[in-house]
């Protein structure tokens, strides 16, 4: 039997408009902001380009659909948003690996 590998994924976006998503989605999540911070559109920055930096992705999920009726419990925004909400509400996980205090220690899988 022929080994068949799939990427599972559908999206056409530029890296900019994913940005903005997210920070449509910050304003709504989390309204109160830091001091100094009056909208969130505001910290986005633009750098230099490094050469071969792609400035969007896309993915075709037509084999996928094609192959084994396979459809999307997610569009791209409903994934982001609710990523984005995972995000805000566990910042004790993420916390510890911005702080450096998370060892990498191996949890959760038993002996």
């Amino acid at each position: 039997m022929e080994k068949l590998i799939i990427l599972v994924a559908l999206m056409k976006k530029k890296n900019i408009d994913v940005v903005k998503m997210i920070c449509k989605f910050l304003e709504e999540l989390a309204p109160n902001k830091p001091e100094g911070i009056n909208n969130y559109f505001d910290l986005i920055s633009f750098v230099k380009d490094r050469p071969g930096h792609d400035t969007r992705y896309a993915v075709d999920a037509t084999k996928i659909k094609k192959e084994l009726g396979w459809k999307p419990m997610e569009t791209f925004e409903t994934g982001l948003y609710k990523t984005v909400k995972w995000y805000l509400e566990n910042e004790a996980w993420w916390g510890k690996i911005i702080s450096k205090s998370y060892k990498l220690k191996r949890i959760g899988l038993g002996k």
